[in-house]
């Protein structure tokens, strides 16, 4: 049974971005591995930008700068 686990920042994925990912990402098992869908779980974990860092800062802080 695949598991995916995506995790992208909260800040307005809609519900049907996250169901086209869902269905892409278990396309993909399928398209490249052979995998049979009805078993493949995918999990979209949101997370705020204050708890995401890269380089040292917060996304929100670089976000604010404009990177």
């Amino acid at each position: 049974m695949p598991y995916v686990n995506i995790r992208i920042t909260r800040e307005g994925a809609t519900v049907e971005q996250k169901a086209a990912l869902v269905r892409g990402a278990t396309q993909l098992l399928v398209d490249v591995l052979g995998k049979n869908p009805q078993t493949t779980v995918v999990v979209i974990d949101e997370v705020e930008t204050d708890n995401w860092g890269i380089g040292g800062e917060t996304v929100t802080v670089r976000r604010k700068r404009g990177q």
